[in-house]
């Protein structure tokens, strides 16, 4: 598992945040506080408080470099 900081601070960001990652058969978490949610539903991921970074738990092994450049685009600044 490996963990980032991703921020999501726009309606269009989260759409394609969630086309992105359900093109994977891997898990991810997003964790806000004491919420922890599927970060493939985007009800749920419009329930937290998006005008924070969030952090993205990424349940891979095989793929992670693969996973980590489709998400370059939401990396928070703090974690480049």
């Amino acid at each position: 598992m490996k963990t980032i900081q991703i921020t999501l601070n726009s309606i269009d960001k989260v759409k394609s945040f969630v086309n992105v990652i359900t093109k994977f058969d891997n898990d991810f978490d997003l964790v806000s506080g004491r919420y922890v949610i599927d970060a493939k539903s985007i009800m749920g991921i419009f329930s937290l408080d998006l005008s924070k970074s969030i952090e993205l738990n990424i349940h891979a092994t095989d793929n992670m470099d693969e996973i980590l450049d489709v998400l370059k685009p939401y990396v928070s600044d703090t974690e480049e």
